[in-house]
C-alpha cells in the first residue's frame, strides 16, 4: 500500500492527486490522535492539535496562530466534509493539469486558501452583520475556498467543457462553477457563514487568476518560486564533476537554438507534462519545433 501511495504521489503532472493524498493523510492521522486522546481522557490535546489546523475568527486570535491561514486548507472535519472536496479536486484538478501543469494548480490551491482566509477574516471583524450575530469563538476548517478556486478556475479557462454527473448527464463545468458560487453567496447569512465567505474568495481569485494569466500576468508565480527554493533546500546535490575535453562545436540552427540531444528533448517534454508548454522558453520551444521536423 506504502508504494502504491508513493507511486502516485510520485507521478508527473499529478498535483491533485498529490494534495488529495496529503488531505487524506491529514484527516486520518487527526482522526486517530483524536480517537486515541478520547479514549485515554486527553481530549483537551485533540482539541489543541486541532486549533493548530483552524483559522480563528478574532484577529487578535489568529496573529497568535499566523500559520492557520495555510494549514487550514489540508485539514477537514467530517467524512462527508472531505469526501465531496477530494471529489471536486480530484475532477476540476485533473483538467487543470492538463492544460496550466501542476506547478500552477498548486500554486492556485495557495492562492484560494490564502484569499479564502482573508475574506473570512475581514468579514466577521468589520461586517457589523457578522459582529452582532456570530460568536467570537468560530473556526475556518477545510479546503473548500482553495477547491472553489480550481473549480472557478477551471470553468473560466473551459467553460463548456462536460462533465457528466450521476442523475443529471452531461453538464457544462461553467453551471457547475456557477451553482458553487450561488450556494456560497446564499449561505452567507447561516450558520457556516464564515466558511461560505471564504468559498466566495476561492472563487474570486480562481476567476481572477485565470483571467489575469491570460493576460500574461501570473499571480501564482511567487508561490511556484518560493517552493522550488523549499524543494532545492531537501533535494540532494549532484557533485560537479569538471573535465577539460574539446567537444565538437555544436552546430546552430537559423534561430540561434542548438541542435537538441535526445535527453534534452526528454526533459523538454517532462518539463511539458510538470508545467505547462507556456512554461519552455524560446530556446527550448525552438529546439523541440526543430526536433519535430526530423
Amino acid at each position: 500500500m506504502l508504494d502504491d501511495f508513493k507511486n502516485a504521489f510520485q507521478r508527473p503532472n499529478h498535483a491533485h492527486v498529490q494534495l488529495i493524498i496529503i488531505n487524506v493523510v491529514v484527516f486520518v492521522v487527526i482522526g486517530l490522535i483524536t480517537v486515541i486522546a478520547t479514549l485515554t481522557e486527553f481530549g483537551g490535546f485533540a482539541d489543541i492539535l486541532s486549533k493548530q489546523f483552524s483559522v480563528p475568527s478574532k484577529f487578535e486570535f489568529f496573529l497568535s496562530r499566523p500559520w492557520t491561514i495555510v494549514t487550514y486548507a489540508f485539514a477537514h472535519g467530517g467524512f462527508m466534509h472531505i469526501l465531496f472536496n477530494m471529489l471536486a479536486l480530484y475532477w476540476f484538478g485533473q483538467l487543470f493539469c492538463e492544460y496550466l501543469g501542476s506547478d500552477k494548480l498548486v500554486a492556485l490551491y495557495i492562492l484560494g486558501a490564502l484569499i479564502g482566509a482573508v475574506f473570512y477574516l475581514l468579514a466577521l471583524n468589520f461586517i457589523p452583520y457578522y459582529q452582532n450575530n456570530f460568536p467570537n469563538n468560530l473556526e475556518l476548517l477545510g479546503t473548500s475556498a482553495a477547491v472553489d478556486a480550481i473549480v472557478v478556475a477551471a470553468a473560466t479557462l473551459l467553460p463548456d467543457y462536460t462533465f457528466y454527473l450521476l442523475l443529471l448527464g452531461p453538464v457544462r463545468i461553467k453551471y457547475i462553477a456557477l451553482v458553487t458560487v450561488l450556494l456560497s453567496l446564499l449561505g452567507t447569512i447561516e450558520s457556516n457563514a464564515g466558511g461560505n465567505i471564504a468559498h466566495l474568495g476561492g472563487a474570486l481569485i480562481g476567476f481572477i487568476y485565470i483571467k489575469q494569466l491570460q493576460a500574461g500576468v501570473n499571480w501564482g508565480g511567487w508561490i511556484t518560486v518560493t517552493l522550488d527554493w523549499f524543494k532545492g533546500l531537501f533535494s540532494a546535490k549532484r557533485n560537479v564533476k569538471v573535465t577539460y575535453r574539446k567537444e565538437a562545436p555544436t552546430p546552430k540552427t537559423s534561430g540561434g537554438a542548438g541542435k537538441a540531444s535526445q535527453d534534452e528533448i526528454d526533459k523538454i517534454l517532462d518539463k511539458i507534462s510538470d508545467r505547462g508548454y507556456e512554461s519552455l522558453s524560446k530556446e527550448e520551444k525552438e529546439k523541440l519545433f526543430n526536433a519535430s521536423k526530423k
